[in-house]
């Protein structure tokens, strides 16, 4: 998903920067237990209950005003406000010094190291018809804050992505005044009046009274998604280590090929799925994934393609039916979609789901050794807003890359005059990496949804709140083991 000039999708400031407003605040409350298989492909699920965590969440305080659920509804919004439990955002250029992710509300206690993100930031980078740029894009990880030997210390982290092309954008991106007559006849300088069909080029210029589509493809690039990488592997670290979750991904079409439909991958499937070219979990649609971006490369075009995100091992009950924008898939969702070239999600089977009828839509609950289980996971592992303990699955449908080689029709937004748009380095295909945000996405989104659930300042207390959780559970789901026996 990387784009340094390329990507797709304007999106300005980070608009995925989803907040929620809770202290944390837990002590052994009773709702529902985690009871789920480690194998993604066997449904294991407990049985639901109203009970909720006493002063857990925005979803148990009820709002003292409607100015309060207002506020509430518009802290989401605009993402970054200060009574968030757990917050992230994201600043920099393409082209600039560095890229920069701020993760602030994360409990102290939770190992993770700058090797690990930039392990990470190496998966975003793999992918069959990805462009030249990635034989010398490196990035170079630096942890400014909030991690001492190794353990988060409960304070902002702050992540820099340092930018390897930097001398050669340190004239055109400088922050301070430049004597024009430096720039002149900086090639890179030259105003880009051409827009891209697809991007943000047009509307950005428009909207922000910019002359050069440069400040805008600056930041609309997917060179940004980097930075979220670098915040969502703080997340997943979290989601490890607290809720022993794993969030992984897959690719499920590239182009026309053939969707996969087969159950979805576990945890220990992930190297091999690294390992493919694009990164797929079969084999056959692999061969036909490759297929459609060597026609595209051929005919001078580009590719889209649909990404699946799977996090297994949660427990019942993050998120709430409460409010639409307390239900998770509300969240997920938007987090998702505010990724660049994303222009669809969905949940489970999601519109497939539309196409039948009800009795062959749901997932169906019966008595089992050790509570209720499913033998479908159509819903995709939530229910009502909240997670049922089935695997969550969230799939992204990413548009092709809108720098086209063959160059687009569009106008010269200076004269007026017909023309081709702007042709910058870019990639054939970025979908093997677009899953690699979204799992990063989805992980920071899960993790805020569990702090909110189970709060705690260090990892050791939130373990401790959520064992008290599960133990509750269990309890609520004997009577379904006793009746399996």
């Amino acid at each position: 998903m990387d784009a340094r000039n390329s990507d797709d999708e304007s999106g300005g400031a980070d608009l995925t920067v989803a907040l929620r407003d809770t202290p944390a605040r837990v002590t052994e409350v009773p709702a529902l237990p985690r009871k789920h298989s480690d194998d993604a492909r066997v449904y294991s699920q407990p049985a639901s209950s109203s009970e909720r965590m006493g002063d857990n969440g925005a979803a148990s305080r009820p709002a003292t005003s409607s100015q309060h659920a207002q506020a509430r509804s518009e802290a989401r919004t605009y993402a970054w406000e200060d009574d968030q439990v757990l917050r992230w955002i994201t600043a920099g250029e393409s082209h600039g010094r560095a890229l920069v992710a701020v993760v602030d509300g994360m409990v102290a206690g939770v190992t993770v190291t700058s090797a690990d993100i930039a392990d990470q930031l190496a998966r975003r980078r793999l992918g069959y018809g990805r462009g030249a740029r990635m034989a010398f894009e490196r990035d170079a990880v630096t942890v400014l804050s909030g991690i001492r030997h190794g353990s988060t210390l409960g304070g902002p982290i702050a992540i820099e992505i340092g930018n390897t092309e930097w001398p050669k954008w340190e004239t055109v991106m400088a922050t301070d005044p430049v004597d024009p007559a430096e720039l002149a006849d900086v090639a890179r300088n030259a105003p880009l009046t051409r827009p891209r069909p697809g991007h943000a080029d047009y509307a950005g210029m428009l909207k922000y009274g910019f002359d050069d589509a440069r400040p805008v493809l600056e930041r609309a690039s997917a060179r940004e998604t980097a930075a979220r990488v670098a915040a969502g592997t703080i997340a997943k670290a979290f989601l490890r280590q607290a809720l022993d979750v794993e969030v992984l991904s897959h690719v499920i079409s590239i182009g026309a090929s053939k969707p996969y439909d087969g159950p979805p991958p576990r945890a220990d499937d992930l190297p091999a799925i690294d390992a493919s070219p694009v990164r797929a979990f079969d084999k056959a649609a692999e061969a036909a994934m490759i297929a459609e971006i060597e026609a595209a490369k051929k005919d001078g075009d580009t590719l889209g393609g649909v990404v699946e995100a799977v996090a297994l091992g949660l427990p019942v009950g993050l998120g709430s039916f409460t409010s639409g924008d307390n239900r998770l898939d509300s969240q997920l969702a938007a987090a998702v979609m505010g990724i660049q070239a994303i222009k669809g999600v969905e949940i489970g089977d999601g519109f497939q789901t539309a196409r039948r009828r009800g009795s062959q839509a749901h997932d169906e609950m019966y008595p089992g050794p050790d509570g209720v289980v499913r033998s479908t996971n159509r819903a995709g592992g939530l229910e009502g807003g909240m997670t049922n303990g089935q695997p969550l699955r969230v799939r992204a449908a990413m548009k092709p890359i809108s720098t086209v080689p063959r160059a687009l029709a569009t106008v010269d937004l200076a004269t007026g005059d017909e023309a081709v748009a702007i042709h910058q380095r870019s990639d054939v295909c970025a979908v093997p990496a677009a899953g690699v945000v979204v799992e990063a996405m989805v992980a920071l989104v899960l993790a805020r949804a569990a702090l909110e659930k189970f709060g705690g300042d260090s990892l050791a207390e939130t373990r401790r709140n959520i064992q008290a959780y599960q133990r509750t559970v269990a309890e609520r789901e004997a009577p379904a083991a006793r009746a399996s026996g």
